[in-house]
C-alpha cells in the first residue's frame, strides 16, 4: 500500500478525473474515471465500464488526469 497514493485519493475532490493503480492477484490494474465516493477504507470510481469500488489498502499509485479527448470527427468518403 502506498500511503501517499491512498491519501491523495481520500483528499481529492469528488468528481475529479483520476487514475488509480491497485494490486490484484498476479499484478496490478488501473481504473481511470471520475471519483464518485471515498470512505476511510474504499473509494468508488466511475469508469467507462461502470462503477468500480477499490480498497484504499490495495492502492499503489494514483494521480489526477486531464479530461478525455474530444470524439474524433467521422471520416468522410473521398469525392469522385
Amino acid at each position: 500500500m502506498s500511503l501517499a497514493a491512498s491519501h491523495f485519493v481520500s483528499v481529492t475532490e469528488l468528481g475529479a478525473r483520476i487514475v488509480v493503480r491497485t494490486r490484484i492477484e498476479g499484478g496490478v490494474t488501473d481504473a481511470v474515471g471520475y471519483l464518485c465516493a471515498c470512505t476511510d477504507t474504499e473509494c468508488t470510481v466511475e469508469t467507462k465500464r461502470g462503477l468500480v469500488t477499490l480498497a484504499l489498502a490495495d492502492i499503489v499509485a494514483a494521480k489526477q488526469v486531464p479530461p478525455p479527448p474530444a470524439p474524433r470527427a467521422p471520416r468522410r468518403p473521398l469525392a469522385d
